[in-house]
């Protein structure tokens, strides 16, 4: 079988943190890809120079050349520019299409039978960019924003509660963004449905801050975005995928049908595994939640719309 190979396209703070983590769990060897000469050398050797640290046999490799990112089974696109205050997800779309459509032309050359984790903004749209630009089947193609959105939702929760993170189970589905859908019937503390522990009010305020998470983080940082929870949520994808888990994840996946929708990449419940998405779950939606979720996915078509005008 030999080691798995990542690889990590973006040297940036989200890039950098996702070769970390994947190192330190011995998820395979790893690539570090930037256009910026020295950097992503600079950063690889710098963690391959922790491996004997942290105990773990993985090598990690910085360069600008694509060829060294022949083989890959994963590939995990960071790339593009960050928010910075008042810009929304949305505004970096006409430079970021640029990015992702050039990566995904690229590594699918060198990797045609990788799976695409795209991390960069805005989400659901950049996937849909990747898909049209790699010729990858679209189960091979997905997103991450789901796990990110309900850790994000879970941290909050616990420290409203006063319970370990590890005890809340929570779902969030729809686009990216301000209009992502945190679905509150369907979290549970522990197995116990979370109207025990918290009133509607208070729960209303807590799903409003998890809608607002990465901009929360934009403002206080105030010269960029979050990036350890993004890296760490891609991650967790990137492992269900290598070690074929089969774990049970809101990720931006290509509907077929499902939901009522078709052709688009939306953050939906799906099990993953090594053959990328290996099942989107349906699950039944209240009429206001269908209502939202479907709000949702019409912000993601207005999105695809553009990027179709700028391919």
């Amino acid at each position: 079988m030999g080691k798995k190979k990542i690889t990590v396209v973006g040297s940036g703070n989200v890039g950098a943190s996702v070769a970390a983590y994947a190192s330190a769990q011995e998820l395979g060897d790893i690539v570090l890809l930037d256009v910026i000469e020295g950097m992503p050398q600079g950063k690889g050797l710098d963690m391959w120079e922790a491996t004997p640290v942290l105990g773990v046999d993985t090598r990690v490799l910085g360069t600008n050349q694509y060829e060294m990112t022949e083989g890959s089974d994963v590939i995990i696109v960071t790339a593009g520019i960050a928010r910075k205050p008042g810009m929304s997800r949305d505004d970096l779309l006409a430079t970021n299409v640029r990015i992702v459509a050039e990566v995904a032309e690229k590594a699918s050359k060198f990797s045609p039978d990788a799976i695409m984790i795209i991390v960069s903004n805005p989400l659901d749209a950049m996937v849909y960019t990747a898909w049209k630009k790699s010729g990858y089947d679209p189960a091979r193609i997905l997103g991450m924003a789901g796990v990110l959105d309900t850790a994000r939702f879970r941290s909050f929760l616990a420290e409203e509660i006063g319970v370990s993170v590890e005890d809340i189970h929570a779902l969030v589905l729809g686009g990216h963004g301000d209009t992502m859908v945190p679905l509150t019937r369907y979290c549970f503390v522990g197995g116990i449905p979370i109207t025990n522990f918290i009133s509607e009010g208070r729960l209303a305020e807590i799903v409003q801050r998890t809608r607002q998470g990465g901009a929360e983080i934009v403002n206080l940082l105030k010269t960029g975005s979050a990036f350890y929870a993004p890296a760490a949520s891609s991650v967790e994808m990137a492992k269900s995928i290598l070690r074929d888990k089969k774990r049970l994840l809101p990720v931006a996946a290509y509907l077929n049908g499902e939901y009522g929708e078709k052709g688009i990449f939306v953050g939906v419940p799906a099990i993953l595994g090594t053959s990328g998405v290996e099942k989107v779950i349906e699950i039944e939606l209240l009429p206001e939640e269908q209502e939202a979720f479907d709000k949702s996915v019409e912000a993601v078509k207005g999105l695809v719309k553009e990027v179709d005008a700028l391919l």
